[in-house]
């Protein structure tokens, strides 16, 4: 299955969790159902709207960023001019993280205002190569637009989540519903008030691992070196398990091309990331002609 036609059933599939457990929690806890599912909508698309336009500068200084100049890192530079041309789109801004922790992430809303943030450890553990690849990666998410697309599911997950709480509370608070709402409609409703964010959850979780796969595989393919990346990821693993970051949100581990956080058997569960070794495999499989993606 291709990678575009994954992420819109993927789509698709979150939509119809909305649609369907939303109004079945509209008709019976709200007077009308269609009203009570653009609201949320709304209040939620209201919310991600801020964060996406603010969300570069808000990432930036949470993991106490700084913009540099060329003169400052002229092989970094060199490094990202090279993969962005070979994307098609603008230089991004460049930023350093103080930590030794070796990872990097871009954040930007689109690629004219993209920024590709790297820590000073990954400049010391990565050959040219596999740093090369890395960038490669990175820039394929300014280019595939990601920051974009992941806005959107969480734009949709979030109504989701905000309908089952207000309707929770709803409930818990004694609060009425809808007497013309027949006893199917309030079984699902109350089915969708527990299972609907976590669908909503899971299979926006699923979206944010289409879009690492696919950076992947367009920052391979770009540079044509599957195997530096593919390298450079299991350098990376080990590292952060190593020395994990020791500041910043855990909220936020998707943007990094690894987590760079400390991982549990919860976090592995519902991690924003596939598998490094899953990631591994299909690079090595793309530098011998298959195409798993």
């Amino acid at each position: 299955m291709g990678a575009r036609l994954r992420l819109l059933l993927l789509f698709a599939a979150l939509t119809a969790v909305f649609v369907v457990f939303g109004w079945a929690i509209g008709s019976v806890f709200f007077a009308d159902p269609v009203t009570s599912i653009v609201l949320f909508l709304f209040l939620a698309l209201g919310m991600n709207v801020i964060s996406y336009f603010l969300s570069d500068r808000m990432v930036l200084w949470s993991y106490r960023a700084k913009r540099i100049t060329e003169d400052q890192a002229p092989d970094l530079f060199r490094l990202i001019r090279e993969v962005s041309q070979q994307a098609g789109i603008p230089m991004p801004r460049v930023a350093v993280i103080p930590t030794q922790t070796p990872n990097a992430f871009a954040t930007g809303r689109n690629p004219k205002r993209a920024v590709v943030a790297v820590t000073q450890g990954i400049l010391g553990i990565l050959s040219e190569d596999e740093l090369r690849g890395v960038l490669a990666h990175e820039v394929s998410h300014v280019r595939n637009r990601d920051i974009l697309v992941m806005t959107v599911a969480a734009t949709i997950a979030g109504a989701i989540s905000y309908l089952a709480q207000i309707a929770m509370w709803n409930t818990l608070l004694g609060g009425g519903r809808n007497r013309n709402s027949s006893e199917g409609t309030m079984i699902l409703a109350i089915v969708g008030m527990i299972l609907a964010p976590i669908a909503a959850m899971l299979v926006q979780l699923s979206i944010s691992r289409s879009r690492e796969y696919k950076a992947d595989y367009s920052g391979a393919k770009a540079i044509g070196q599957p195997l530096a990346l593919a390298s450079a990821l299991q350098k990376l693993e080990v590292a952060n398990k190593r020395r994990p970051l020791q500041f910043g949100s855990p909220s936020s581990q998707g943007l990094f091309i690894v987590n760079p956080f400390r991982a549990t058997s919860f976090t592995r569960l519902f991690s924003t990331h596939p598998p490094i070794q899953e990631r591994i495999k299909r690079l090595q499989d793309l530098a011998r002609g298959v195409d798993d993606y």
